[in-house]
């Protein structure tokens, strides 16, 4: 598919994680419009400058950003898009939720801290987990007065009509983009050859997992023709598809967990360490490797499969 006939162009990014590049898509039509950001790095300016110049624009002539959620690869610049004029929108959920992280950063570090703790990190790891938190924050430019959008809402983009779906999970206000013609602009809420990280963060939604999977039955249900993902792809053809794997994998997650439950109450953070048994993960992946498991744990005790015990760090057990 020639995805400039459509008016829709993925500019790839440079980002220091091991994705390697963050798919943003210019919307080209009457007007331009971003979706999506990355960190607010050199090279990630550089590379979006570029991406606009091929399209004779500067950064300053876009009519608006639209971030699909609150991620530091997603909304980093979001920002310095805003100090040159251009309006920056996100979910209203997003608003009233997630854009806390960055804008009030210094109290969510305190109430992760926290979290982290209760639920087994050691002492050790949580003091350098801190300071890359603390890095990531010095790469994010949030922005002042960010508009919202609201699930459902029917919006014109760069002339193109498109619906906004909220889609909670990999984000608690994270949005995909459907165009009329079904085309869906679905950030990270499906990705090729990875799946979207499913965390339980402090102040997250009860249920991040099962939000999740209730939103990939949404993006089946809106039966879109084709996806354009976050990173990897950037075109995913058969959606359908791909969301059934990503339930599938998250199936045989919880199934493990229930297994290994069978042998004794174990922590998140140590039953993220058997879960995730890779060596070499670098601090920030092994905080993402705890936060999905604990999200899949509080997932099967909504369910009535296993339960928290009362105590600090906190355990999980099997229920009967």
């Amino acid at each position: 598919m020639d995805l400039a006939l459509d008016g829709l162009h993925p500019i790839p990014v440079p980002i220091p994680y091991p994705m390697k590049f963050v798919n943003l898509v210019l919307i080209e039509g009457d007007g331009l419009v971003l979706v999506d950001t990355a960190l607010d790095l050199p090279d990630a300016r550089r590379a979006i400058e570029r991406g606009l110049a091929d399209h004779g624009a500067r950064p300053d002539d876009l009519d608006a950003v639209v971030l699909t959620h609150h991620h530091p690869d997603h909304y980093g610049l979001a920002g310095w898009f805003e100090a040159q004029g251009v309006p920056v929108y996100m979910l209203d959920v997003a608003i009233e939720r997630d854009h806390a992280w960055w804008s009030r950063f210094e109290p969510w570090l305190e109430q992760s801290t926290a979290h982290f703790r209760e639920h087994g990190m050691p002492e050790a790891f949580i003091a350098d987990l801190r300071e890359v938190m603390e890095a990531t924050r010095r790469r994010i430019r949030p922005p002042l007065n960010p508009r919202p959008l609201r699930d459902g809402e029917e919006v014109r983009l760069a002339g193109q009509r498109f619906t906004v779906h909220w889609t909670p999970g990999h984000a608690d206000g994270h949005l995909v983009l459907l165009r009329d013609d079904g085309t869906l602009i679905a950030g990270d809420a499906i990705l090729d050859r990875i799946t979207p990280n499913v965390g339980k963060w402090v102040g997250s939604r009860p249920d991040p997992l099962g939000d999740f999977l209730n939103s990939l039955a949404e993006i089946r249900e809106l039966e879109p023709v084709r996806a354009l993902v976050g990173h990897y792809g950037p075109v995913i053809e058969d959606v359908a598809a791909r969301t059934r794997e990503i339930e599938r994998h998250h199936e045989q997650r919880l199934a493990f967990l229930l297994e290994r439950l069978a042998q004794g109450p174990r922590t998140a953070w140590e039953l993220s360490l058997e879960l995730f048994p890779q060596e070499g993960l670098s601090t920030a992946q092994r905080r993402f490797a705890w936060a999905e498991t604990l999200a899949h744990l509080v997932h099967l005790e909504r369910l009535g499969r296993v339960r928290a015990l009362p105590e600090t760090p906190v355990r999980f057990e099997l229920v009967g």
